[in-house]
C-alpha cells in the first residue's frame, strides 16, 4: 500500500513546519505585538484580556454564575470518571481482553503519523484551548480575581492556551471561588463535547466512537462486514471463508463495521462468526502475517471497506468526509482533555482542584505529602494503561 506523503517522514516534516513558521514569525518582526520568540517556543501575551472577558461577562453573567457553581461538581464527577476509566480498563486487560481499550499520547510526528491525523489534531486543539482557558478566565473575573495576561504558545508540533490570574488575588480568594475557577476550563470542553456530540449522531462517522446502548439507540446497525474475496493460501481460505459472507464477530467481539476489527498477531488461531445465506456459521482461521508489516495478523480476506452506519436521525446531510472527519477529532480532543485535565497530576487542573480541597485544612507538610502520593498514584496509573496498550499491540499509531 502507498504511504501517505507525510507518513514516512512524519516528525522530519513537522520539524519544517516549525522553522517555516519560527523563520515567518521573524520576517515579520512579530515580537513588536507581544509575541516572544525562541528556538523551541513561540509565546503570545495579551494584557488586554481583563477588559475583554469583562465585556463578556456583562452580557451574560447570570448564566456564567450557573455555569462556575456546576462546573465545582463536574469537577468531581469528570476526576471521578477518568480514574474508573483507568482502573477498569486495566481490569479488563486482564479479565476481558477485548474489551481493552488502548490508550496513546496524541502527539504530532511521533503517535500522530498520517497527514490527515496531524491535521486535524492541529485544527482542533486551538479550538478546544482557546474555550477552556476562555472558561477559566470568565469565571476568575466573575470572581473578582485580575486577569494579568492571556494568550498561546506553541512548542515546535505541542500547543497550550493560557490565562495567567493574579496569583496574590487567586491565593487570597475564597475556597470556592478557586474551586469554581479551575474546574470551568474542563467543564466548557466536555459541555462543549456534549453539544457537538448531540449534532454529530445525525453523522454515521460519529458511530465509530458511540459505545452502546447509544450506537444502537441512534443508529440503525449493519449485520457485519461484507467479504470481497479471499486470499489464496490464507486462512481464511483453508478454513472455508467465502466471498459474500458476512463477518459478525471475530474472537468474541461484535463486529458492524471496519473499525471494529480487532488487532491480531501472526499465528494465532481465531474465531470468526459469519452469516451465509442467512444461516449462522462459526470458523477457526489460522492467522497470517500481513506482507507490509510481518507483526500484524490478518484473517485472509478482502473485505468491504464502506461505512454502512445509517444515523436514526438524519436531517442533516453530511456530505464531506473531511468535515465529518475534523469534526469527529474535535469532539474527541475536547471530550478526553476535559476528562483527563481533571486527573490529580501537577501540571493539570485536577492537581490544583485536589490542592485547594485540602490546603489549609491540615499542615503544610502533610499537604504536601498527600499530593505526591496522589500524583504517584495517578501516574502509575495513567502509565500503566498506555504500557499495557504497547504490551497489546505495540508502539502503534494513528
Amino acid at each position: 500500500m502507498e504511504l501517505d506523503f507525510i507518513t514516512e517522514n512524519s516528525i522530519i516534516y513537522v520539524l519544517i513546519a516549525w522553522v517555516v513558521i519560527l523563520g515567518t514569525a521573524k520576517v515579520l518582526k512579530l515580537e513588536r505585538y507581544g509575541f516572544e520568540l525562541k528556538s523551541y517556543s513561540l509565546v503570545y501575551k495579551n494584557k488586554q484580556v481583563q477588559s475583554i472577558l469583562t465585556k463578556v461577562l456583562g452580557r451574560t453573567r447570570r448564566g456564567i454564575r450557573v455555569f462556575a457553581d456546576v462546573s465545582v461538581i463536574a469537577g468531581f464527577i469528570m476526576m471521578g470518571f477518568a480514574f474508573w476509566f483507568l482502573l477498569s480498563n486495566v481490569s479488563k486487560f486482564f479479565v476481558e481482553p477485548s474489551d481493552f481499550q488502548e490508550l496513546t499520547v496524541l502527539i504530532p510526528g511521533v503517535t500522530l503519523t498520517s497527514s490527515a491525523s496531524i491535521m486535524n489534531f492541529l485544527l482542533s486543539i486551538p479550538i478546544v484551548l482557546v474555550i477552556h482557558e476562555g472558561a477559566h478566565g470568565i469565571v476568575a473575573t466573575l470572581e473578582k480575581i485580575k486577569i494579568k495576561t492571556g494568550g498561546f504558545a506553541i512548542f515546535i508540533a505541542m500547543f497550550a492556551g493560557f490565562v495567567e490570574p493574579d496569583e496574590e488575588e487567586f491565593n487570597k480568594a475564597k475556597k470556592i471561588s478557586k474551586l469554581r475557577v479551575i474546574g470551568a476550563g474542563a467543564t466548557s470542553n466536555v459541555i462543549f463535547a456534549f453539544a457537538l456530540g448531540a449534532i454529530l449522531l445525525t453523522n454515521p462517522f460519529f458511530a465509530m466512537v458511540l459505545p452502546e446502548p447509544l450506537l444502537s439507540a441512534f443508529y440503525d446497525l449493519p449485520e457485519g462486514v461484507l467479504i470481497l474475496s479471499i486470499i489464496e493460501n490464507s486462512g481464511a481460505e483453508k478454513a472455508g471463508l467465502l466471498a459474500n459472507d458476512i463477518i459478525t464477530s471475530i474472537n468474541g467481539k461484535q463486529i458492524y463495521s471496519p473499525a471494529d476489527f480487532p488487532a491480531l498477531s501472526p499465528g494465532e488461531t481465531a474465531s470468526v462468526s459469519v452469516i451465509r445465506e442467512g444461516r449462522p456459521l462459526d470458523f477457526s482461521v489460522e492467522v497470517i502475517p500481513s506482507q507490509e508489516d510481518p507483526e500484524r495478523g490478518l484473517i485472509g480476506i478482502m473485505r468491504d471497506n464502506s461505512f454502512a452506519y445509517k444515523p436514526v436521525l438524519n436531517f442533516i446531510e453530511w456530505n464531506n468526509p473531511q468535515v465529518s472527519m475534523f469534526l469527529l477529532w474535535l469532539w474527541m480532543i475536547s471530550f478526553f482533555i476535559g476528562i483527563i485535565n481533571m486527573l490529580p497530576l501537577p501540571i493539570l487542573d485536577g492537581g490544583k482542584f485536589i490542592h485547594t480541597i485540602i490546603d489549609k485544612k491540615i499542615s503544610d507538610g502533610a499537604v504536601n505529602g498527600i499530593m505526591w502520593s496522589i500524583y504517584a498514584f495517578t501516574f502509575a496509573l495513567f502509565g500503566l494503561n498506555i504500557a499495557l496498550s504497547y504490551i497489546k499491540s505495540g508502539w502503534f499509531t494513528i
